[in-house]
């Protein structure tokens, strides 16, 4: 006899609060504004503009730190996702478990294409390898257009111990 399946709701709402629990634990993220746009398993990050993200004010143009730590940031989260979207969905996840372990950063190249506007930025991650110890990552930046990039980063990641 075959289990009935979830409800897409409460399907959700794990999926939710599971992301949920991953981006609180990281208050830079919050310092930042940045927001995780989830489709799926296809995550989105958003820097929605404020001032405080503008380095030049003469161009102005977002500062290239915050441009660097966005991807990075973009970078972990999607490493963190793909590493916990097993347990995840088998439920596994433990909502009062201690905060999700991130992987931590070996090395982070970014290249800056043109000028970040002032303006709500936008980012995805692709994982190019991920093993038991070590991760590299893709991640881009844009703006109003997908294809007109102004910032891209590759990195390698070392993968926190998996449980079990």
């Amino acid at each position: 006899m075959s289990r009935r399946p979830e409800p897409v709701q409460v399907i959700k709402q794990r999926r939710d609060a599971t992301l949920q629990k991953l981006v609180a634990g990281v208050p830079y993220i919050q310092f930042l504004g940045i927001q995780i746009d989830r489709r799926g398993d296809e995550l989105t990050a958003v820097l929605p503009y404020a001032d405080k993200l503008i380095g030049n004010p003469m161009l102005p143009a977002i500062h290239g730190g915050v441009t660097a730590a966005f991807l990075e940031v973009t970078a972990i989260v999607e490493l963190s996702w793909a590493m916990i979207w097993e347990d995840m969905e088998a439920g596994r996840v433990d909502e009062d478990a201690p905060r999700i372990q991130l992987p931590k950063t070996i090395d982070f190249t970014v290249d800056y294409l043109r000028s970040g506007l002032p303006r709500d930025a936008y980012a995805r991650a692709r994982v190019n390898r991920s093993g038991r110890r070590y991760a590299s990552v893709h991640v881009e930046t844009w703006q109003d257009n997908r294809s007109r990039l102004f910032a891209q980063a590759t990195g390698h990641f070392l993968m926190p111990p998996r449980d079990g």
